[in-house]
């Protein structure tokens, strides 16, 4: 059995009108190792695991599993061999239990609910991520929530466990804590495969590696013998510039003054923001860390004006208070955004890139006595595309049928070619390729040394300590100071992410400019 592998997928095939995703895959996993996969968006990953895990067939290729060719026509077949993931986007009903939601995907097999959750708690504790099965979802952290998927994955005799950029959720110490029950899972025997973007992670943790580019595999290494900059290169080839150096910069006048700005919480779900106190100077790139839930979504609504606070003077852009105005009234003196959500509210899928381009641009010269300039529409949507290097088809290509990450350099590129005096960013290259990182920070960078302000909402602290100026954090609505990156080590972030603040250098950060929290 020692000659056999865990997981064999050869020559592995599927092609969609247009595109052939997966091109003669071979993918070979061992039996206790962890294996990465690697690849730029659109490069076939997501593509390989959903026909890993039933969710679609490959056209031609087979699927060997611990020796024996198998059929994995379904997500119920790949569980019941023992092959459980963890996507990205978690799967949890908010209003139910943990014991309600695991529950659900065991069906038959989950039996009584007592029984259950004895299960739960000491298979949690077994592998270092302790769970009280009987609370609701919406208490948990995200950290917490990902155990939830990852123990529902444990009771189902797991061999195979796929992860889908599991850390990009997760404070340093919970991705400590995380990768420590890799390893044990390993120990036992389990398969880990890693889903990641983060180059240094994969270096640290993975016994192996398969790249894929457009759709076929490329290479293979162990990434213990390689750095994050080699697999890069090995990702996107030799025609894209990679670097690590930090530009940071000091700012200059303030545009964004924000003094003592508290919300409510308008629904069960929403965090109240609590006596916020930050200033963005011109010429400067602020970064705000915190875990997905802890107030993000609401601060960037009250400074977009998707919430409105009529009553409120609370905020002011370039000395003038902005509280009571529209998005569009706050475009048009200055601000940019681009949300978290790209899809929905940074684009409408249906739409072309055209259209997509005039949606936040029509005061670019676009529209004239309210009639469409369509010349220039196309020429700016032509731009954007040459410009930040989208991989399209060609400007009449609907939003929804780029990848991730072409699509988030699409909507950058929208926003920043506007020239805006404030640029809000929501997670701004979250998910996306190695290639699509580069472009974005050099765009951002460039953006911020011609004197715009940029405030950064991200989970992604590697890319907050690369491209930001003064680093904070914020928990349950709550703000910590900002500090340079140099003078904040990732322990103190992770422990301000926490809601561990630490006060007791307000008034020496306050003396030399640094911006505090009251």
């Amino acid at each position: 059995m020692n000659n056999v592998k865990r997981l064999a997928m050869l020559g592995i095939t599927k092609e969609y009108p247009g595109c052939k995703a997966n091109d003669d895959v071979f993918l070979n996993i061992e039996h206790g190792e962890i294996h990465a996969l690697l690849g730029e968006n659109g490069a076939g990953k997501s593509t390989l695991m959903k026909m890993l895990y039933g969710v679609v067939k490959p056209d031609a290729g087979t699927i060997v599993w611990n020796g024996k060719e198998v059929s994995i026509s379904e997500p119920a077949v790949a569980r019941g061999l023992g092959i459980g993931m963890v996507f990205q986007h978690f799967s949890l009903f908010e209003t139910l239990t943990v014991t309600e939601n695991i529950a659900l995907v065991l069906g038959a097999e989950a039996g009584n609910p007592k029984t259950l959750a004895a299960r739960i708690k000491k298979t949690s504790e077994r592998y270092g991520m302790p769970l009280d099965p009987e609370r609701r979802i919406s208490s948990l952290s995200t950290g917490e929530r990902q155990r939830v998927e990852i123990v529902r994955c444990l009771l189902l005799d797991l061999q195979l466990l796929i992860l889908d950029e599991p850390t990009s959720v997760l404070t340093p110490q919970e991705v400590d804590d995380l990768f420590k029950t890799l390893k044990q899972l390993t120990k036992e025997g389990c398969s880990v495969l890693f889903i990641s973007h983060k180059l240094h992670e994969v270096t640290e943790l993975c016994d192996s590696a398969t790249i894929l580019r457009a759709g076929k595999v490329t290479g293979h290494c162990n990434p213990k013998d390689e750095t994050s900059e080699s697999i890069a290169r090995m990702m996107v080839g030799d025609d894209i510039a990679i670097s690590n150096e930090c530009r940071r910069a000091v700012g200059g006048e303030v545009f964004v003054d924000i003094a003592n700005l508290s919300t409510p919480a308008l629904s069960q779900f929403d965090i109240a923001l609590k006596s916020i106190n930050l200033q963005v100077k011109k010429g400067e790139i602020v970064g705000i860390a915190g875990i997905a839930g802890n107030g993000q979504d609401e601060l960037f609504k009250a400074l977009s004006g998707e919430e409105i606070h009529r009553h409120s003077k609370a905020i002011k852009f370039a000395g003038d208070f902005v509280d009571h105005l529209s998005p569009l009234a706050r475009r048009r003196l200055g601000m940019a955004f681009v949300p978290e959500d790209r899809l929905g509210r940074g684009a409408v899928p249906e739409l072309d890139l055209r259209d997509n381009a005039l949606l936040t641009s029509f005061d670019s010269d676009l529209v004239k006595h309210g009639f469409l300039n369509k010349a220039n529409i196309t020429a700016l949507a032509d731009h954007i595309i040459e410009k930040y290097k989208v991989k399209t088809a060609g400007n009449h290509d609907a939003a929804e049928s780029l990848s991730g990450g072409n699509l988030q350099k699409f909507i950058v590129g929208r926003e920043v070619e506007q020239e805006p005096l404030f640029l809000l960013m929501s997670h701004p290259t979250w998910g996306v390729d190695i290639g699509a990182q580069v472009a974005i920070h050099q765009a951002i960078l460039e953006l911020r040394d011609r004197g715009c302000a940029i405030l950064i909402v991200s989970e992604d602290l590697d890319e907050l300590y690369k491209v930001c100026d003064r680093l904070g954090a914020l928990c349950d609505g709550e703000l910590s100071d900002f500090l340079e990156p140099e003078a904040l080590p990732l322990v103190k972030l992770g422990q301000w992410m926490a809601g561990d603040f630490d006060t007791a250098s307000t008034n020496v950060e306050s003396k030399q400019g640094v911006l505090t929290h009251d």
